[in-house]
């Protein structure tokens, strides 16, 4: 139990000196109340649909007050609550709807709707925006001068994710924590070649930049299909940003536990490349950061003890960033080993469904095992 806890202590302390910090909030992006970008009509924004009545209105509306973009392009993946009815009452003069068909062979319905957006494109730059997104004035603008000024090919943010409910408070910071923990953004963001990631609802790129990698046609079998674009991007030699905006906005809120499960199995195990070894040594680890310091508090053993009470202020220490970030109460801090534990089962959830033949499912379709 010492060697135990001695080890956990030493991976807290070395996750807090990183010099790339991938618990921090620094990487951030702020819309501007600036008058809108002189480019935006470079911009062509592309927007995939399937059964977003209830939110798309508010998209839509806060695209078109980011300025005269070119065209938004919304795609109608086969919609049965009157997605595109909704869309056409806006009587937005530059919003083109196109009537999504069946996803081919291999491809996902999310990428399969936006290669048939892109078709329509022939702007220098394209927003891939998800349907339950809404952007703050001035995001878009902001995203462009970020793009152009650093000489990057895409830039994407991390949406804010609805934390209302009990549910929400207790695993959605928590979401973005451990995916800043498994794509540190400084690492992404910088020449690190082993690191790309990106968050694909709300994504700006060069459309040549996205041709030149083979349009979505290159991803198209991809469940997490936003940092595999990342890495294509990074791949060809175009510089990428992630980062977080309180400007981004996802304005569907989880119905409760059992639709924050879902969304996290149905690509837990892909991040683990469909490995049982991984999934495994994944287990020992979170086993060893979450649990070891927990078991540590009512060893006999003060020495044990002592390092145990450590070991979870480091660990605390890490998260208070995202709590402050997000304005969250920093009570929610001790919550932290439950959301592992919570976060662990959903990933064997996904490997389970794996095994039984179930490659992932989302939005009424299910991808079976290749």
């Amino acid at each position: 139990m010492l060697a135990l806890s001695l080890t956990a202590l030493l991976m807290w302390l070395g996750l807090l000196v990183l010099p790339w910090r991938p618990w921090s909030t620094r990487e951030r992006i702020d819309s501007t109340l600036n008058a809108a970008h002189p480019a935006l009509g470079s911009v062509s924004v592309l927007i995939p649909a399937r059964d977003e009545a209830d939110c798309i209105a508010t998209t839509l509306r806060s695209v078109a007050a980011q300025g005269a973009t070119d065209r938004i392009i919304l795609v109608d993946d086969q919609s049965s609550d009157g997605t595109s009815e909704r869309a056409r009452e806006l009587k937005i003069p530059n919003l083109e709807i196109v009537a999504g068909v069946p996803p081919a062979p291999e491809w996902s319905g999310k990428l399969w709707a936006l290669q048939q957006g892109f078709a329509r494109v022939n702007t220098a730059y394209t927003l891939l925006l998800d349907a339950d997104i809404e952007l703050a004035p001035g995001l878009l603008s902001a995203l462009l001068d970020k793009l152009v000024t650093e000489r990057r090919v895409m830039v994407s943010v991390m949406a804010r994710l609805p934390m209302s409910s009990v549910w929400e408070g207790l695993l959605i910071p928590p979401f973005i924590y451990f995916f800043k923990l498994i794509y540190p953004f400084a690492l992404a963001n910088g020449s690190n070649r082993w690191v790309a990631a990106a968050a694909g609802g709300c994504i700006l790129i060069e459309t040549q930049a996205l041709k030149k990698i083979g349009g979505f046609a290159a991803l198209r079998g991809a469940l997490i299909d936003d940092c595999s674009l990342a890495r294509k991007i990074k791949d060809s030699g175009g510089g990428i940003w992630l980062g977080l905006s309180q400007g981004v906005r996802a304005i569907r809120p989880y119905a409760g536990l059992t639709e924050i499960w879902n969304m996290v199995a149905r690509t837990a195990f892909t991040q683990l490349h469909y490995s049982t070894g991984l999934l495994f040594a994944c287990t020992g680890l979170m086993g060893i950061t979450f649990m070891v310091p927990l078991f540590g508090l009512w060893s006999s053993d003060n020495t044990v003890r002592v390092i145990a009470v450590a070991t979870l202020a480091a660990m605390l220490r890490t998260y208070l960033p995202i709590l402050a970030y997000y304005g969250r109460h920093r009570g929610w801090v001790l919550t932290l080993p439950v959301a592992a534990l919570l976060y662990l089962a959903m990933t064997w959830t996904s490997a389970l469904r794996y095994w039984r033949g179930e490659r992932s499912r989302w939005k009424n379709r299910i991808y079976e095992r290749i």
